[in-house]
Formats: structure tokens, sequence, C-alpha cells
């Protein structure tokens, strides 16, 4: 793999950035005449880095959830972020949702997969049960590159009304979590939604966040082709095409509801 491509990702002015976010955060709370803004806190780096930013200039105005499914989140997550709570004195909430998908589960017929995104989507609505009775915004913790390729719920970790860090890639995200100084134990953990029991994000995708952000930087940022960006960032064809087909069949994902052309 092409170190220089990564540092190339990774060499950024994050003192910058945050600014930039704090400003927009602050913006688009009195834009919408909110109190102020909600965020699920889940111990992974993406929710540690929005916590972090908040208790900055908004800490007052900020409510974290932390929304943890006993049955299968690993009880550290959940430690990591009380954790956070304790770092950043944001006023929180934690919930246990294991009860309500169970409920769900008495209705619906069985499927791992759909169930581990309802977790999502219970997660969501409890959020905006928050946001509508406290008038506060939803903040959304996808990161650049888990937006480019769909790895998040439709309607669920991926619904929200203002996106901070979506333009910056994870491995941006980790840096911005050393500039704000998020612990290293929660920035070096390996990526997971828990929708599952031992649910790993680079596992489940087969590819590591260096190789995914790489080659969407080279696809995207700087317009290169597949056989080009498998040569510059020395990873395997078969990898990059993976990635490629990732971006192109979660497109659905990022758009609005399709709708028939008018006549």
């Amino acid at each position: 793999m092409n170190q220089d491509i990564i540092n190339e990702i990774k060499n950024q002015d994050y003192a910058s950035i945050t600014e930039s976010i704090e400003k927009f955060l602050s913006e688009q709370i009195e834009r919408n005449h909110a109190k102020g803004i909600i965020l699920g806190l889940s111990g992974g780096v993406d929710s540690a880095v929005l916590a972090y930013i908040c208790k900055r200039k908004l800490k007052e105005k900020t409510l974290a959830i932390i929304m943890p499914d006993t049955s299968i989140t690993p009880k550290i997550e959940t430690e990591d972020a009380l954790k956070m709570i304790a770092l950043t004195g944001i006023e929180y909430k934690l919930i246990d949702i294991k009860p309500i998908v169970n409920e769900y589960s008495m209705y619906i017929e069985p499927n791992d997969k759909a169930r581990g995104n309802l977790r999502a989507r219970v997660r969501t609505n409890i959020l905006y049960y928050y946001a509508n009775s406290k008038d506060l915004l939803v903040l959304g913790s996808s990161d650049k590159s888990e937006n480019l390729i769909g790895y998040f719920t439709k309607f669920g970790d991926g619904a929200s009304d203002i996106t901070p860090i979506i333009s910056l890639y994870k491995l941006q995200v980790r840096e911005i979590a050393k500039y704000l100084g998020v612990p290293e134990n929660i920035i070096s953990k390996r990526s997971s939604p828990h929708l599952w029991k031992e649910h790993e994000a680079e596992e489940e995708i087969g590819a590591s966040y260096e190789e995914i952000d790489s080659t969407l930087y080279c696809l995207y940022d700087k317009k290169l082709s597949i056989e080009e960006t498998s040569k510059i960032t020395q990873i395997e064809k078969s990898i990059v095409e993976k990635i490629h087909e990732l971006n192109i069949n979660s497109e659905h994902k990022r758009s609005s509801a399709q709708k028939p052309d008018s006549e």
C-alpha cells in the first residue's frame, strides 16, 4: 500500500477543520431556531469526535444518548461511551434498547441482518423522540468513507438533520480525534456499528480503512480510473473494484426517494 497516499489523506489542518465544524453547528442551531443538538454516543471514534467538538463551545446545548442493546453490545462499548461523558461533561441519557428490539421481534419473522438494521432504526427513533420533545437537531455521525460506500443503515444511523463530519474520511476522523484529545483506546479500536454479536466493520466490508480511504480518495478526489487507482495505491485491483461497486450499489442510500419522470 502506498504510504504517501495515506499521508496525503491524513495531513490536514485539523484546527481549521474543527473551527469550521463549530461554526457550522452554531449556524445550524440559529438558522433552525433550535435549542441545541443531540447525538447518539456509541463508544466509537466518530461519535467521540462529535462529543469532543460539541463540548468546546456547545456543551450546555448538547444531549448525548447512549443506546446499547445489552444482548449484543459489548460491555466495554458502553463503558467507553460513559467515559466520553465523564471527559466531556455533556448531559446524557442511557437507554437499553434490548426490550424494544425484543418487542418488535415478537411480531416479525426472524432475520439476523434485518434485525441488526432494526437496532439502528430503533436508535434513530429514540434520537428523534428527544429531538422533538426538546427542540434539538440530530447530529449524524457518518464519515465520508462510510457514506461513500453506503456503510450505514438507511433511515437508521444514516438519518439525521446535520452531518458535521461527512466530509472527513475515516483516517481523517482518527487524526482529528488526536487533535481533540480523544483517548487513544477509542481512536485505535476496530470500528463496529454493533448490529449483531462480534460485528466488525472492516471484516464485513472485506477491506481495511487504509484500503477504503486510499481507493475512494483516488477514485473520487483525484478522479483516477480503477486501473490507475490500483497502480498508484498498490492495492489489488479486485479490492478497488469492490469498493467502487459498493459506491455504485449504495447510491439509493444517499439520494432522496425516486419518483417517476413527469410527463
